[in-house]
């Protein structure tokens, strides 16, 4: 493995809306100033968060993505101490014109840290066994230990 991306999946809802505004976009653009806006709200919705990994070259970038295009700096790869694979929840707020709900859902990430206590984030996923798969690869790669702490005891792998 040379390379890695990894890229937060949109919802279907908001692949719908970004592309519905893009394209009321571009037809109104011709009559008016809020063409503009239209457009802003859809790659608003349709743009990806992300990080890309190239252990070829030693690099990495945190990632924006719009529309299979992605942008972001390359940067040196620091000296990684370990890899580590934990649980966190993630909160979704859906509001409607009069409600307000929480959604939370258990997650698990893996983080790569150097300098004692700073991270790269490098995967998100729902699946544990999924994140402990991309965690030995990029562990083995980079010839790092791997930090479980999705248990109230953490253990190194």
């Amino acid at each position: 493995m040379e390379k890695f991306t990894f890229k937060r999946k949109l919802p279907i809802w908001k692949i719908i809306l970004g592309s519905i505004a893009i394209g009321v976009g571009i037809v109104s653009i011709f009559s008016s100033f809020k063409g503009f806006i239209s457009i802003g709200v859809g790659i608003f919705l349709l743009l990806i968060e992300g990080s890309e990994f190239d252990f070829k070259h030693q690099k990495y970038r945190e990632v924006k993505s719009i529309l299979g295009f992605n942008f972001g700096t390359w940067k040196p790869i620091p000296e990684i101490e370990y890899v580590s694979v934990f649980k966190t929840n993630e909160t979704t707020t859906l509001r409607q014109l009069s409600a307000e709900a929480n959604v939370t859902n258990e997650i698990i990430k893996l983080n790569l840290f150097y300098n004692t206590n700073q991270k790269i984030e490098a995967f998100n996923t729902y699946n544990i066994d999924k994140a402990f798969e991309k965690a030995k690869e990029i562990a083995s790669i980079l010839n790092v230990d791997i930090l479980d702490a999705t248990e109230r005891e953490t253990k190194w792998l």
